[in-house]
């Protein structure tokens, strides 16, 4: 049977060494020097992490599969798969642990089911139409992974001979050592096992700028020959990873401007600035990762509620509207208000899901305009002035009959604005407006807003 062969294979590989687990290279399927990325699939898509654990009460993949309908209902095109392998017992945090210390590479960790079980659900993902990343961790292992006795030449060690960790707070994971090349080609076949067991589509990287550049770029290599088309997210800001390595990386301090924004500190002329500096300095067709929330955010820095307050629907508005990939975090479209546990068990309650129909609006948005399209695909942000320009962020997507405008106060005061352009002419209708019949709208249009309100013009081509 083919899920038997998979997890006798599975058997096979998390118990050998590294000169046994080469006998299983993937057969090549393409040739990488002429790769081009993003695959198409990717300028149109939304993403959406999905914490296995907490997901469900029962914190199993045959749990989260139930959710998946609703989800492609939702018009979620690509679910990022928090690390889904067995986590570390040896110093341990928590009573559950870190997903992120990670004690067997190549195995599904027990309490959430079986590879059999990540099989189907993945297959079922595809069905529906949903891509399937997984979480990956490069930069270090538990402390009871096979590696520490088999292979301790692969970690960093500190002036007593003993294996550190990467960071002193992260006590429960041992550094890897990516000046041993031998480290490189068993964390690469360890990442193929997952393609060909389960036939992902890509990888989102963890601390992906902690891990040398030249292993990302030997891994994109090797893994694009053995499945084309894949796609690859790296949690950095290190633009230099673009070459080679990753098709879209974190917008962080985009982020970090958003609470700013709330606590009066910056406004919308910084938020220009940055998407300004972003256009100048990224390549054309690196995409950014946009976000108001994550694991960590929730886990460190309080709920999206606590953070923003009234300010959180315009920014999930804003994420969606500028060039860049928005992400949505498990729990958002259940408006969820807790911080959730990263080391025990905290169900995230799925009873209602009151923002569901907001998000599959706007990934309905960037599904079906053009202008919404990531990278350089999509239609240029093209700046209204509208007299109150450091409050109110009013904006246009147009790329050929497609075109969006975003009318977006960010800020906690009511403002009444002008805006005087022949590029806002047409017909259009208010994505979030009661009334969604498509009206003229001329060359002038005034509009007064309310706090952190939120207007969306989508044009009838």
């Amino acid at each position: 049977m083919k899920y038997l062969g998979i997890l006798l294979l599975t058997v096979v590989l998390s118990s050998s060494s590294v000169m046994a687990q080469a006998t299983i290279r993937s057969k090549v399927k393409g040739d990488p020097t002429k790769t081009a990325y993003p695959p198409d699939w990717a300028y149109t898509s939304n993403i959406y992490e999905v914490n296995i654990r907490q997901y469900t009460p029962e914190g199993t993949l045959n749990a989260f599969s139930e959710q998946l309908d609703r989800l492609q209902q939702m018009g979620v095109g690509i679910i990022w798969v928090m690390p889904i392998q067995p986590i570390g017992k040896l110093k341990r945090k928590g009573s559950l642990g870190s997903y992120y210390s990670i004690s067997d590479y190549m195995a599904i960790n027990p309490e959430m089911g079986t590879m059999e079980d990540w099989i189907r659900m993945v297959d079922k993902a595809h069905s529906l139409g949903i891509k399937v990343m997984l979480d990956w961790v490069a930069n270090h292992t538990a402390f009871d992974h096979p590696w520490i006795k088999q292979h301790p030449e692969f970690y960093n060690k500190d002036e007593k001979g003993n294996i550190k960790s990467p960071v002193d707070d992260w006590s429960d994971v041992a550094d890897l050592n990516y000046d041993n090349q031998e480290l490189h080609k068993a964390m690469i076949l360890n990442m193929k096992f997952w393609l060909d067991a389960s036939h992902i589509d890509g990888f989102r990287c963890d601390m992906a700028h902690m891990v040398p550049t030249n292993f990302w770029q030997d891994a994109r290599r090797q893994l694009e020959m053995a499945s084309p088309g894949l796609f690859m997210l790296g949690e950095t800001e290190d633009i230099t990873l673009y070459d080679r390595a990753f098709d879209m990386t974190y917008g962080w301090k985009f982020h970090h401007l958003l609470s700013d924004i709330v606590k009066g500190e910056k406004n919308v002329d910084d938020i220009r600035k940055n998407l300004e500096d972003t256009k100048a300095t990224y390549p054309p067709n690196g995409m950014v990762m946009y976000f108001t929330d994550n694991h960590d955010e929730n886990s460190w820095n309080k709920t999206t509620y606590q953070r923003y307050g009234d300010a959180l629907g315009v920014f999930n508005v804003l994420i969606y509207g500028i060039k860049g990939m928005p992400l949505v975090y498990s729990g958002q479209e259940a408006a969820s208000n807790k911080v959730i546990r990263f080391f025990d068990k905290d169900t995230i309650d799925y009873s209602k899901t009151p923002l569901a129909e907001f998000y599959s609006k706007l990934n309905k948005l960037k599904k079906q305009e053009l202008a919404m399209m990531h990278g350089e695909r999509g239609g240029d942000l093209i700046n209204l002035p509208n007299g109150k320009d450091k409050e109110v962020f009013t904006f246009i997507r147009k790329k050929d009959n497609s075109k969006v405008l975003f009318v977006l106060n960010l800020s906690a005061k009511s403002q009444k604005i002008k805006l005087n352009s022949s590029e806002i002419e047409g017909v259009a209708s208010n994505l979030f407006g009661a009334n969604t019949i498509p009206a003229a709208i001329k060359g002038t249009l005034s509009l007064t807003l309310e706090p952190w309100q939120y207007i969306v013009y989508q044009y009838k081509n």
